[in-house]
């Protein structure tokens, strides 16, 4: 059944379409002038409108051009019913409509031509979701070539640094054992120098030689214990950033997170407004996926992200005494389900979500939509990595007040 405006001037030919049409199932409305059937096309929104060409009252070339103009009746099928001598007329015009049918009406012909129109109807449907997917093909592929290069970019900086941090904290050690042995070497001088010269007893006193032997080795070890942390970002970078050029390869789920969350440890520290955000680790013993860990990492960064997000907005919205109160925590849990698949639950008790965000995670086309918040894009590629990706399963429940929660299950093995 397709909906069907008609815009015909004479009676006999208002009448015949319409006891036509009606007798097939299909929903028609006719009106006498082109200004009423123009509103009522915006109104119904038809699959095929059908325009009486030899009423004086009826500018058709006119309706015809402003519905193809506007964008949302523009699939509308469009078929002018017409003469073969004003055919004969108007053929070197630039026709804008779909079809033609000769006047009088035979009722095979028109069924044909609605017929038609139903089929072009569900033919431009089809061709709009496929433009859809292309683009969301295209957006993905930009984002992997993206996030590749950004990758190795990431992977390249990571080295670079690596190689004099490496070399900063094996002398490390070196300078703590001298500056120990100097230290021992510099109290003998003191048992056996009993009265030194006024000279050396006055750079004692100009140096603080005590405060400088007892903050001499506090220094290395800072040093040592800054160096360390930078080397284990540097190693987080580089495990984060891992190339997956080389397809699938064998990950330690707890391992990926804890690099994801070393990498956000920068938003954890309480901020004006909000509290530190504690992160709770509940980590079963699980055995190495075969995945593209890049990816998954990726994956695991915007939901991490995404309650971090969530939890600042909670805080943002609390009255001032509230929000001091309010204790932002991220829950993240890991266990095997089964010989066949491991789950990771990611939860917040975040308080300002007042909707289900799980329909717009999984809509297929939210990735080729620009206008939508980078928040929801985020989770939809998250959604698309672990489902379209890696076969696995990614469903958010989301209660106002009471926090989100996020439960994935990833296959141990691709197959």
């Amino acid at each position: 059944m397709a909906k069907i405006l008609a815009i015909i001037g004479d009676t006999v030919t208002f009448q015949v379409v319409q006891e036509l049409l009606s007798q097939e199932g299909h929903q028609v409305r006719v009106v006498p002038d082109d200004k009423e059937g123009l509103d009522l096309a915006r109104e119904l929104s038809p699959d095929a409108i059908i325009c009486d060409g030899t009423s004086p009252q009826i500018n058709f070339l006119e309706v015809c051009r402003l519905v193809k103009a506007d964008g949302e009746l523009a699939t509308a099928y469009f078929i002018l019913l017409t003469t073969p001598e004003q055919l004969d007329e108007i053929q070197e015009l630039d026709a804008p409509w779909d079809d033609f049918l000769f006047k009088p009406i035979v009722k095979q012909e028109l069924l044909a031509r609605v017929r038609a129109s139903k089929r072009s109807h569900e033919l431009r449907a089809q061709l709009a979701l496929t433009q859809q997917e292309l683009e969301r093909s295209r957006d993905r592929l930009l984002q992997t070539e993206k996030m590749s290069s950004l990758g190795e970019l990431v992977s390249g900086i990571a080295h670079e640094i690596n190689n004099p941090i490496t070399f900063i904290y094996s002398n490390l050690t070196h300078v703590q054992s001298y500056a120990t042995d100097l230290i021992e070497l510099l109290r003998l001088y003191q048992k056996e120098l009993v009265e030194p010269g006024a000279e050396i007893r006055q750079k004692q006193q100009d140096m603080d030689v005590e405060f400088v032997l007892d903050d001499l080795l506090k220094i290395v070890s800072s040093m040592r214990t800054g160096s360390d942390r930078i080397r284990q970002i540097i190693l987080s970078l580089q495990d984060f950033s891992r190339s997956d050029r080389s397809g699938w390869q064998l990950f330690d789920v707890s391992d990926g997170l804890e690099n994801t969350l070393l990498l956000l440890q920068h938003r954890l520290p309480a901020r004006e407004g909000r509290r530190d955000i504690k992160v709770i680790k509940q980590f079963g013993n699980l055995p190495q996926i075969e995945c593209y860990a890049g990816l998954l990492n990726q994956a695991f960064l915007n939901i991490i992200n995404h309650a971090i997000d969530a939890l600042e907005e909670s805080a943002q919205e609390l009255e001032e005494l509230e929000s001091v109160k309010f204790k932002p925590v991220i829950l993240i849990t890991t266990q095997v389900v089964d010989a066949q698949r491991i789950s990771i639950e990611i939860a917040d008790n975040d308080i300002a979500h007042s909707k289900d965000t799980t329909a717009e995670i999984s809509d297929p086309f939210l990735g080729a939509k620009p206008a939508e918040p980078p928040i929801s894009s985020g989770l939809a590629l998250s959604y698309r990595i672990i489902v379209d990706q890696h076969k696995g399963e990614f469903k958010c429940f989301s209660e106002p007040g009471k926090g989100t929660k996020i439960q994935i299950e990833i296959p141990l093995r691709h197959s």
